[in-house]
């Protein structure tokens, strides 16, 4: 009964109301302190089994925060392989739309564990460490929804690339990026895939080259965020984001990102052919005709958010 009367009182404060919804969420048997951020009316708040993420789910938004403010978020082998399996989790679902990723505590991550990159874990373990960090980056490019980056405090090393490999990222006006692994002894290599497709060539190099931070505003100026905020805006502001994004059509947003990506991976010629070839088949969409009969009525379209087709 005691143990009983605990696990509802961890509901509560996480807002699970009835036991059927638990069944929605591994077992939260820390306090309720991490679990904050669900907020009083969640429908989803689980706490990976190392408790290196927690994953909150609302209203077809999800977030993501990196939980080991301790070691200033780290990206360690256990971190990544949580984000990873929470980013996945039920990712094709209707009700999924987008994905914020944030952290909790004043950095929003240092980067790699360094401690798991000594001689002592050997070139095998190193090698896992960069093989898993690279599918969770190119994951997040490769999921249907939108993935945001909510950014407060510091992004270094594979914390800025973290943010690179974010469709968009928005940050406190406090934040700084950095890739300062030259500086000891470790060239920000793997980052540099990310942020040398994010900002100027000579911008990432300098960056590369030197260690040296840049601002949140210099993110912004290169291309690195999308936004830069008052801290005490950051929240809001990118919930703005997630919900105008929640108004669309989930296949056609979805259509719209990967297109978007492969496109900018061809050639003029061959990016047009794609996107054209692309055009027309969100028109076959029962929700791109939905858009434009809408439109064409004044009224607001309905979404069906499924992928069946009105015509070949």
């Amino acid at each position: 009964p005691q143990g009983k009367m605990a696990f509802r009182r961890v509901c509560a404060a996480v807002g699970l109301r009835h036991f059927r919804d638990v069944v929605l969420a591994r077992r939260c048997t820390r306090n309720d302190s991490v679990c904050r951020f669900a907020g009083s009316r969640s429908s989803l708040c689980t706490l990976a089994p190392e408790q290196f993420t927690v994953r909150v789910q609302q209203h077809g938004i999800r977030n993501i925060v990196l939980n080991n403010p301790k070691k200033r978020n780290a990206l360690s082998l256990s971190m990544l392989e949580s984000l990873r399996a929470d980013i996945l989790h039920e990712v094709d679902s209707a009700d999924l739309r987008v994905i914020i990723i944030s952290a909790k505590g004043p950095v929003f991550s240092s980067g790699h564990d360094l401690k798991e990159l000594t001689s002592q874990q050997g070139s095998e373990h190193h090698g896992r460490v960069f093989e898993v960090c690279s599918e969770v980056m190119t994951l997040i490019q490769d999921v249907p929804v939108p993935v945001i980056a909510q950014v407060k405090g510091m992004a270094t090393a594979a914390g800025c690339q973290l943010v690179a490999s974010c469709d968009i990222a928005v940050a406190s006006e406090k934040s700084t990026f950095a890739t300062p692994g030259v500086n000891i002894g470790l060239f920000c290599s793997t980052p540099a895939v990310a942020i040398g497709r994010a900002v100027p060539r000579k911008v990432a190099l300098e960056m590369l080259f030197t260690g040296a931070p840049i601002s949140a505003q210099d993110a912004l100026l290169h291309g690195l965020v999308s936004k830069v905020v008052p801290e005490e805006k950051l929240e809001e502001t990118t919930l703005a984001i997630a919900q105008k994004i929640c108004s669309a059509s989930r296949p056609v947003v979805a259509l719209g990102k990967a297109t978007f990506n492969r496109q900018m991976a061809q050639g003029r010629h061959a990016a047009y052919a794609t996107a054209s070839r692309v055009m027309v088949d969100n028109l076959a969409l029962t929700d791109g005709q939905e858009g434009i009969r809408a439109f064409i009525e004044k009224r607001r379209p309905v979404w069906t958010h499924g992928t069946d087709r009105v015509h070949e």
